[in-house]
Order: structure tokens, then sequence, then C-alpha cells
């Protein structure tokens, strides 16, 4: 079958590699299909623009993913009612985080004809498979489709167990001089940087995290060093960002990989997601002699009861030791919040402003976001539980319509008075990030001038 995924355009100057429909496209091309890729992302074309694609070339299947953010849906829309205006219109098959929380709803907003419910690369595979073969759809788990007017959701397909099994992504559909331009705090500007998955979920259940399947997945490190070394090799990337949404997991784990990692030799850097309980200066020491530049934490809240309610796993003493683990060891941490969680109130904002004040370096600009109950999160059917959303279609077209503004208040505060203190709060940290960025700036003049620093390359921004 000829088949078509779209990369949709978020409107950012350098995209992500979009890895999912990588895994997929060679997945289905190890299966005999012809895969095609349509790069709105990386050359922001309109939607006009998939029309008149869709009307000059031939597909079978055109499929895009999303996840549950108010900017994806609304993109989601707009590139599925360009599709409905193609005279052959292909089979349209959506999937993702987003989808796969609300199946129905999102199948009747999109009139897409299926959507894959959970991780693709078996799903998608097996539905090809049905729509080539035109056998009932009824057998193929974990879809939802059109029966007559009504929506059929099959039941879920098993998770893959063993993911070392997913051959690499097919880079070679992709314009890789693209990709590898995505920059990171302590990046140099002539490194080329790529995104890596290492595994797959978590074994936490934080109450306002969605995903689409249970459990924790990891790869050996041999599949993971081999797929660096291959990115090295053809397209000369020395930097990686593992999009995991954890990689730092265990010490053991994280021990074992760093080992391996040092005895290839590939002398390249990383960057991942970590958790702050496992971040000790053992371990922490050995992630920054194998290449460990920047390490993100979900910090979310520095009030203790505001942690416990939300499932963190995590203590306010853990964070702030993990956090001064990581600076001391040379690493540069990410520190990511959220304000607004149930039970949360001024004081814990400004907790939580005065920690990500004390400390940062100045190589990130941090701000704070309100916290948001998206489907399939436990927080979000708690909202639904107390009356405060109705559903999906309420979350998506009148609550959800921008992450930095209050889609549901779990708090005792007015709308009105919970953003006036968000907006001090973002003030004080823009404040701290760009008096920061100019004691930076004025100290490399100094040395430039009085210290005659040869190796001074122009002002730029940092």
């Amino acid at each position: 079958m000829e088949i078509l995924f779209i990369a949709y355009d978020n409107e950012s100057h350098i995209s992500y590699f979009p890895i999912g429909i990588g895994y997929l496209a060679s997945v289905l091309r190890a299966k005999g299909h012809t895969v095609t890729i349509y790069n709105q992302d990386v050359y922001h074309y309109p939607e006009d623009h998939l029309v008149n694609f869709l009307e000059r070339n031939h597909f079978d299947l055109v499929g895009i993913g999303v996840v549950g953010g108010y900017y994806q849906y609304r993109k989601l829309l707009k590139i599925s009612q360009a599709i409905k205006r193609v005279r052959r219109r292909p089979f349209f098959v959506i999937g993702g985080h987003g989808p796969s929380a609300e199946p129905e709803f999102f199948l009747r907003r999109t009139q897409a004809d299926a959507v894959v419910v959970g991780e693709g690369e078996i799903i998608l595979a097996n539905l090809v498979d049905a729509i080539e073969n035109k056998t009932s759809l009824a057998a193929v788990r974990g879809v939802a489709y059109w029966e007559g007017e009504g929506v059929k959701i099959n039941a879920r397909e098993e998770v893959i167990k063993d993911i070392d099994s997913i051959p690499m992504p097919a880079w070679d559909l992709f314009p890789m001089d693209h990709y590898t331009l995505m920059r990171y705090p302590g990046i140099k500007a002539w490194e080329r940087s790529f995104q890596v998955c290492g595994s797959r979920g978590c074994p936490f259940s934080c109450t306002f995290c969605y995903r689409m399947d249970p459990g924790y997945r990891r790869r050996s490190t041999e599949s993971i060093i081999e797929e660096l070394r291959r990115l090295k090799e053809a397209y000369h990337v020395t930097v990686f960002d593992f999009n995991d949404e954890l990689f730092m997991y265990g010490e053991n784990r994280t021990i074992s990989f760093c080992e391996d990692l040092l005895r290839e030799n590939l002398n390249i850097r990383f960057a991942c997601q970590g958790r702050l309980n496992y971040a000790s200066s053992k371990v922490l020491k050995l992630m920054k002699k194998a290449g460990c530049f920047f390490i993100g934490y979900g910090v979310e809240s520095l009030e203790q009861d505001a942690l416990k309610r939300m499932n963190k796993s995590l203590t306010v003493r853990q964070i702030i030791t993990g956090v001064e683990n990581t600076i001391n060891e040379g690493i540069q941490p990410g520190l990511y919040v959220m304000w607004g969680n149930i039970g949360e109130n001024a004081e814990s904002l400004h907790k939580t402003v005065d920690f990500l004040i004390k400390y940062s370096t100045g190589a990130q600009l941090r701000t704070i976001r309100p916290v948001t109950p998206y489907p399939g999160s436990s927080l979000y059917y708690y909202a639904v539980e107390k009356g405060l959303l109705e559903g999906p279609a309420d979350f998506y077209e009148n609550k959800h319509l921008n992450s930095d503004l209050l889609a549901v208040n779990f708090t005792d505060l007015s709308d009105a008075e919970f953003h006036r203190l968000l907006f001090e709060a973002n003030k004080r940290l823009v404040e701290d990030f760009y008096e920061k960025q100019k004691r930076y700036q004025i100290d490399v003049m100094h040395k430039l001038y009085f210290e005659k620093n040869s190796t001074f390359r122009g002002f730029r921004q940092t």
C-alpha cells in the first residue's frame, strides 16, 4: 500500500524529530509498504498545500498523530478538514496520546476513518493488513472505527514488551539536516543533535500525567548504543537527547548504561529526563563522565502536601538534595514546575519561585504554568467527577485554550487572582533570567578587554 504520514507544523523554527512516525514508517516498510512523509513541520506548508498534494499523488492511507495539547487539537482539526476536501480521499487514521484517551470524541470531531488507540507499531500494521485485504476491522485490536452512525472501540492491544524488537526509525525518509539543528542548554553552536528513545512508559503514576499505555519498558544498552553509533556515522550527530518519559530510572540501570557507553568510547554527549530521588552524587558523577550535560527534572511543587496529593513520590528534601548534587557535578538541571494542583495556594507558588531563582544558573528561562487535567489523567477524571469539567468536548472546546492559562481551577482562588499571582511569579523569573544574562555578557566583555581573551567570537545570544 501507498502510505502518507503527516508531520504537522507546530510553528517552531527547528522541529523535534517526529520519532513516532519514524518508528511506524520503519515497521510498515519492513512489511512491504511504500511510505512517504509530508513535512509540514519543516516547510510550514498551509493546509491548501496538503489538499493539492493529495490531489496530485495517490495514497491508500494517510495518518497523523498528536498529543493532547490545545494547539495540537486545533491543528488536527484543520488538517482533518483539509483531508475531507480531497476528491479521492485516502483512508484517514489518527493516533497518539490525544486521540487514544478519548477515541470516540476525536473520531466524531475529525471524521477520520479510524483511531489507533495505544502504541502504533503492531496496531497500525494490523489495520493496514485489514484494509489491504478488505477484511473487517472488528478483529483488529486497539482501533476505534465507524460502525454505521456509531463508533466501535475494540479491545486494547497489549503493549510491546520487547521494544528492542522494533526496528530503528526510518531516518532516510526525513530531512535530517533540519532535525539535527535542534539546540539545548549547553550545546555548542557547531554540534549536531538528535532525539533517541531509550525506554517507554514510566513506573510512577502522578495524577496530572496522561499516557497511552501502562508500565515501563527499557531498551537494552546494546541496542541504544548501536543506534547512537549509526546516527553519529550517518549524520555526524554527537549530541543526543533521550526523549523518554524517564530515562534515569534507578541507580543500577543508569550506572550500567554509562559504564557501557564509556567502554564504547563513542565520544558523544547526551541530555535526558531524570528523577531527583535517583540523583545521587555517585550516579551523577558517572553520568557527567559519560557525557551527560543536561537532566530535566519534573519538580512540580516545593509544597510537600501538594507533592503527596499529586502522587509525585518525591519529598522536598529529595528535590533540593538532587538539584544541588546535579549542579555540584557540573550538569545543568532543567527544573519543570507547575502550579494550581489540589490544595495549592499563593504560598505554594512563592516557595516554588524562590526555589527556581535560588537554583537557576541562567542557562534556561524557566516559567511556571498552571496544572492542566489532560484527558487520560487521574486529575481529568477527578475534575469530571467534581463537575469542574463536563468531558472531552468541554475540555478541548471551552477550557483548554492555552497551556499558560487556567483550564480548570483546583484552588480556592478566583481565576482573576490566580492569573495575577502567576503573572507576578513569572515576572520575577523573567527578570531574574535576564539579570543573569546581563551579568554574563558583562563578564564576557571584561575578559575580552581586560584579560585580552582571544577566543572571543563576537557578542551572541546565549
